[in-house]
């Protein structure tokens, strides 16, 4: 499907429904990032906001990014009218084309998921470039399906953290895998109605290097 094609769904879909009045973050990003120093964070995918107005919150300075400029014209209107207008930058990237520019101390990928053409392991790699001596990629995906999730097919497979770190291919000298494994926990859906979920959590630390920002291959 096209880029056009990608860019027209998700804006439906946020169009499509209220804006969150008060998104919340998800639950892994405030347990693994709450201990670490603030700095500069890049959040890929913000869709509604929460995990950038919470870093936001804790002293991060934020570049939060989306494909669809209805989700990033909403969080930017929520981070100004919270004060955190200084502290949240937001940016429209379709992530198959584009990727933001800068250096940062962490990047943030949580559920960067969909049904349209992306190559992951590609924007991951641009990502652990795009991160300064010390600094960490976190990548976040679904390890199973939830009963409310847009995508239900019973053949639906999802790769191991390591087979997510296999794919993004950095060199173990410069990149250290800190942690690679599939916590479950009872996640709350749509409706209040809750279920047993798989994460596969990734967290990656940059030990050298970190003066190129992050770019696509060509």
């Amino acid at each position: 499907m096209s880029t056009t094609d990608a860019v027209a769904f998700w804006d439906g879909v946020y169009a499509g429904r209220p804006a969150a009045a008060d998104p919340r973050p998800n639950v892994l990003l405030a347990e693994l990032v709450s201990d670490l120093p603030s700095g500069d964070v890049l959040d890929l995918g913000c869709g509604d906001g929460g995990d950038a107005l919470w870093l936001a919150g804790q002293g991060w300075k934020v570049t939060a990014v989306d494909i669809s400029a209805v989700a990033v014209e909403r969080l930017a209107g929520l981070a100004e009218a919270r004060g955190l207008g200084a502290l949240v930058v937001t940016e429209r990237h379709d992530l198959h084309d584009s990727f933001p520019q800068g250096n940062f101390d962490l990047v943030s990928a949580h559920y960067l998921h969909t049904s349209f053409d992306l190559d992951r392991a590609t924007v991951l790699r641009a990502a652990a470039h795009a991160l300064r001596a010390g600094g960490r990629l976190l990548v976040v995906d679904h390890g199973s399906t939830a009963p409310w999730s847009w995508n239900q097919d019973p053949d639906a497979r999802y790769p191991s953290p390591r087979e997510i770190a296999a794919d993004i291919d950095l060199d173990p000298s410069e990149w250290l895998v800190e942690r690679a494994d599939a916590p479950r926990r009872v996640a709350t859906g749509p409706g209040g109605r809750t279920a047993e979920v798989t994460d596969h959590v990734l967290l990656i630390r940059r030990t050298i290097g970190g003066d190129h920002a992050g770019h696509l291959a060509s």
